[in-house]
C-alpha cells in the first residue's frame, strides 16, 4: 500500500542559533499548554550531536518543568554514564538549570541483552500518559529516524503502524550498539511531532525520500519516510544549513 507522504510543515531559519531559539520557545509553549488542560505533560528527544544547542535552550525555558516527564526516542544498550548514551546527552544538557526540576524515564536497563532491557524499558514507557505532547526526531545520513536502521533486525515490528509494542531492541550494521527504540505508533500519534535537523547534506537526504510516496514494502529504503506517512499532525520540519 502507498501512502502519501507530504503530511509536512517547513521552518527553515538562515543558521541555527535561530531555529534553537524558536524551537526552544515552541516546544516550551506546547508543553506549557498540555500541563494547563491536563496537569502533566510529556517530552520525547533524541540523541545525537544537532540537538546539543536547542537542548540548552530549551533548559532555560519557563516551563511547569515539575509536571514535565522527559523521556527518550530511542538508545543505545549502553550505562548511563557512557559518553555514547543519549541519556548522558540528556542529563548533560536538558536537564539542567530550570528543567532540572522535569522527571525524567530511562530507556537503558541493567539487563544481559537489550532483548531483556526493551521489556522492562516497554513497562515504564507504558505508564506514561499518552499520546506524547511533544516528540523531536533526528535523522542521519542514510535516512534514519530513532533507531530505524536500514536492514534492522526488528524494523518491520518497529515500523508497524499497528504494533502493540511500545519499546522494541534493534540490531543493524549502521547502528553501532545494539539500541533500543520506540516504535513507530508512539511517536506518529504525538500531538507535536518535530524533525529538526542541520546541513545541506542532510536537507538532500530528506528530499530524497519525500519525493515519492511510501510504500510499506520499501521499509528499508530511507525508514524517516515512516514518520510522515503515518504522523497523525504534519511533522514541523525545522531545518537550518
Amino acid at each position: 500500500m502507498e501512502t502519501d507522504i507530504t503530511n509536512i510543515e517547513r521552518h527553515d531559519f538562515a543558521e541555527p542559533s535561530a531555529l534553537v531559539l524558536q524551537l526552544a520557545g515552541t516546544i516550551a509553549d506546547q508543553l506549557n499548554k498540555a500541563v494547563t488542560a491536563k496537569g502533566h505533560a510529556v517530552l520525547a528527544v533524541s540523541g545525537g550531536t544537532t540537538p546539543v544547542q536547542l537542548f540548552e535552550a530549551l533548559s532555560m525555558q519557563d516551563v511547569a518543568w515539575k509536571q514535565v516527564t522527559i523521556t527518550l526516542v530511542d538508545e543505545r544498550f549502553v550505562a548511563p554514564d557512557n559518553e555514547r548514551s543519549n541519556e548522558k546527552l540528556a542529563r548533560d544538557h536538558l536537564l539542567q538549570n530550570k528543567a532540572a526540576n522535569a522527571q525524567f524515564v530511562s530507556l537503558y536497563g541493567p539487563a544481559q541483552t537489550a532483548s531483556v532491557a526493551a521489556v522492562t524499558a516497554a513497562n515504564r514507557i507504558d505508564a506514561l500518559p499518552k499520546p506524547f505532547d511533544v516528540v523531536v526526531l533526528g535523522m542521519g545520513n542514510d535516512g534514519h529516524t530513532a533507531s530505524f536502521f536500514r536492514g534492522g533486525s526488528r524494523l518491520d515490528q518497529a515500523l508497524d503502524p499497528q504494533t502493540r509494542a511500545v519499546v522494541v531492541p534493534m540490531q543493524a550494521e549502521g547502528a553501532g550498539e545494539p539500541r533500543l527504540t520506540l516504535t513507530l505508533p508512539v511517536l506518529t500519534n504525538a500531538d507535536l511531532l518535530i524533525l529538526h535537523i542541520e546541513g545541506e547534506k542532510k536537507l538532500a537526504v530528506l528530499e530524497e525520500a519525500l519525493a515519492s510516496d511510501y510504500n510499506e514494502e520499501d521499509i528499508n529504503l530511507m525508514p524517516v519516510r515512516a514518520i510522515f506517512a503515518y504522523a497523525k499532525q504534519p511533522v514541523q520540519l525545522y531545518w537550518a544549513p
